[in-house]
This record gives structure tokens, sequence and C-alpha cells, in this order.
């Protein structure tokens, strides 16, 4: 409420005051009707908006926290150049101390690329001692059986990363999708729906169809749907943003929906401030 809307109320109990019974009465049915109605909260998100940490691979940890903790985003996929897979259980906990003080929490490693048994081993182990239960990874085909009973083992999720036309290996979430299906249900993807476009793949309906093994998204906005085009500030591109948040609600996801922002990995900082911001923008404008 503010100053002037303070006065005018406080001014017209005064005069309610000095009326009759049953005059007052009605003045104050009046008053009721004429006052503004107060709007309910929105509902909250069910997903959380992250910081993929591949977005920061020019940085140190310190920088990306600092940026992280300007734009009040307070989820971060671990990435292994800001945590060394062999770090010791005091420099985890040392860099967990790190996040806390600046309000983040790291939700998940990865992506981690996984090409043998002993990658996927240590891999997993990683995951542990870091103390997620969330592993974005990109394991070789053949690999396949064997990360599964690592998924059984430590009871941590597996998303697997997509990455388009740039690589053989998962370049969309239909190959994804295929590929875990029949799998242990903690076997799904962080679908990237920026690289799901560029592979001319529709990453909405993706969403839509295989939402039960989507436990990852990776924000991201780009200019086409081939090869040649690349990523771009959200909402400059071709992804309908309003229709992907309202579809995130009708599909339940409650995971992270992380910025991996890749348009100029040098000098990044306003393009993420703009996609976070549009982002937000489209969040609150479609509730």
């Amino acid at each position: 409420m503010d100053r002037r809307r303070f006065l005018k109320t406080g001014l017209a109990g005064v005069a309610l005051s000095a009326l009759p019974h049953n005059d007052m009465m009605a003045a104050s049915a009046e008053t009721a009707a004429k006052a503004p109605q107060m709007k309910p909260a929105p509902k909250q998100d069910a997903f959380n908006l992250g910081m993929a940490g591949y977005t920061f691979v020019k940085f140190d940890i310190d920088k990306t926290l600092e940026i992280m903790q300007k734009l009040d985003v307070h989820y971060l996929c671990i990435k292994n150049f800001h945590l060394p897979l062999e770090s010791t259980e005091e420099q985890i906990q040392a860099f967990h101390a790190k996040l806390q003080s600046k309000g983040v929490t790291g939700y998940a490693v990865g992506p981690i690329y996984m090409k043998t048994k002993d990658e996927v081993d240590k891999a997993f182990e990683y995951a542990r001692r870091v103390g997620v239960r969330l592993l974005v990874g990109v394991p070789n085909y053949e690999l396949l059986d064997y990360t599964e009973q690592k998924v059984k083992a430590y009871d941590i999720r597996l998303a697997i990363h997509l990455h388009g036309p740039d690589m053989p290996l998962y370049p969309s979430a239909t190959d994804i999708w295929n590929n875990v299906c029949r799998r242990d249900r903690r076997m799904g993807m962080c679908l990237d729906i920026g690289h799901d476009l560029r592979y001319n793949q529709d990453p909405l309906a993706d969403l839509k169809k295989y939402a039960s093994r989507v436990f990852d998204i990776h924000l991201k906005d780009v200019t086409g749907n081939t090869k040649q085009d690349h990523a771009i500030e959200l909402g400059r591109g071709k992804i309908d943003f309003p229709r992907f948040v309202r579809l995130l609600r009708k599909v339940g996801y409650n995971g992270k929906c992380s910025l991996e922002y890749e348009k100029d990995m040098k000098d990044p900082f306003l393009g993420i401030a703009e996609s976070v911001g549009y982002f937000r923008a489209v969040c609150d404008a479609t509730r």
C-alpha cells in the first residue's frame, strides 16, 4: 500500500466513525466494494533456474559464483574444470563451502564423457564423493550395460547429454530415449533444447514425449535447425519459450533448467544476464 492510498484509507475510516450505525454499515460495504482486490500469490514453479558449468569454461569458480550471485541464480551443474575428478575429500568440502558462501548449491556434475569402463567407474565415484544424486554423462553406447550396473549400485541418476549434429554420439532426445527406455528408470537425459533443434528435431515435442526421462535441461536458444546455426541469447532465436515454459508446467517437470550460454564464451556476461532476465520474465508472464 503506497502513501497516498494509506492516507485516503485512514481519512475514510475517520469519516465512517462519525456516521450513525446504519449509515456506517452501508458506507463500509460501499468502501469495501470499491477497494482494490488482492490477487493471490502466483504458484511457485516446480522447476528452478540454474547454470550449466560449461558456460564458464573460460573463468574460475570465483568469477562463476560472482556472476551467479549478481544474477540471483542458486544452482550449478559442476564441471570438472572447476572441481577436478581427482579432488580430495578436503578439496570437495572446501568447494561446497565456497558455493554455500554465495548461496549456490551444486546439484549435479557433468557432462562427463566415458569411453572406457574405468572412466565410468571414476565418474560415478566422483559423483558420490561430491555428494550429488545426478550425473550428466555421455557413456559410449557399448558401455550402457555397464553404466546401468553403476546406476543401480550407486543409486545415482544418469542424465545423458545430447549434442545435436556436433557429435555422432546421442545426437537427439529420441536417440537417448531409444537407448534408455527399457533400462533402469534412473537412466534418462539432459535435454539440450538448442542442440536438439539444430539436429532438426522439435525440442518441445521431445519434452512432451520423453518427460518421464528428462532429468535435466540445458537452456539454449539457437538461430535455426541446421548444424550451421548457432547459439544466441534466449528469446532471440527460434525456440518458443512461452510455450516451452507452459509445457514444463504441464508435464510436471521438477528439475533444473540450467542456462548453457555458448554465444561468446570469452565475454558472456551481458548475454547471460539478458538470457536470465528473459527466462524469468517469460515465467512471470505465463503464470
